[in-house]
């Protein structure tokens, strides 16, 4: 029996994103890089150790730059561009038939919890999670299925209680790794990036009936 449910995110609950890879592209073009979705993708849904934006043109490119002004006119453009941001289609819907069917609620983000906060707030949605797992809770963020495995131990849930919400192929990753029946909803940027398998992808969670979904896992037969 589903008694959970656990929402990423960056991407997944709105569209932060589309924006950054945005923001840094055209930032990138401007010197005479190419800022690929592919070499984006490595730090889509995970942390910056593999491939940092931030820092990439100067390690990397050898472009002479002020990384603090750069980071500062990053944020600036990305502030900007979340104006046009709304939560993703069906998310709210989801939250409240989650609610309303008793479910506890939790959100496990790769990013910090200051970053979470402050979109959690803007977009009025802070009561409906019980559970916050951010990388400040974990050693190794998405990929890696810590961020999960503590989101189920916080709800106190099994894996095989739980649902799992994302939107990338990193998050995908984690939350099946860690047992959980998995439901992808890719955004712009993640439905061009290659997927693992072990996961439901779904165009969007408009259309894709909660309670239908719930009576289906919650049958023996998908156990």
């Amino acid at each position: 029996m589903i008694k959970a449910i656990i929402f990423d995110f960056d991407g997944t609950i709105i569209d932060t994103e589309t924006a950054w890879y945005v923001a840094f592209r055209d930032a990138y073009k401007e010197h005479g890089v190419e800022l690929t979705l592919e070499k984006y993708s490595e730090c889509l849904g995970t942390s910056l150790h593999s491939f940092n934006p931030y820092t990439y043109l100067s390690t990397d490119c050898n472009i002479d730059l002020d990384l603090d002004a750069f980071r500062a006119a990053m944020q600036a453009r990305h502030a900007e561009l979340m104006m046009q941001e709304q939560v993703r289609p069906g998310i709210l819907n989801y939250l409240e038939k989650a609610k309303a069917a008793g479910l506890k609620i939790g959100l496990a983000s790769s990013s910090h919890r200051e970053w979470v906060d402050r979109f959690v707030a803007q977009l009025g949605i802070a009561d409906y999670f019980e559970c916050y797992r951010t990388a400040d809770n974990v050693k190794h963020v998405k990929p890696d299925p810590e961020l999960y495995t503590q989101s189920l131990e916080c709800l106190g849930v099994e894996a095989g209680e739980a649902i799992a919400i994302e939107d990338s192929p990193n998050g995908a990753k984690a939350a099946v790794a860690a047992g959980i029946y998995t439901l992808v909803i890719p955004n712009t940027i993640t439905k061009q990036l290659p997927f693992g398998t072990g996961h439901t992808m779904i165009e969007s969670l408009e259309g894709h009936d909660f309670d239908e979904m719930l009576a289906g896992l919650s049958t023996p037969s998908s156990s």
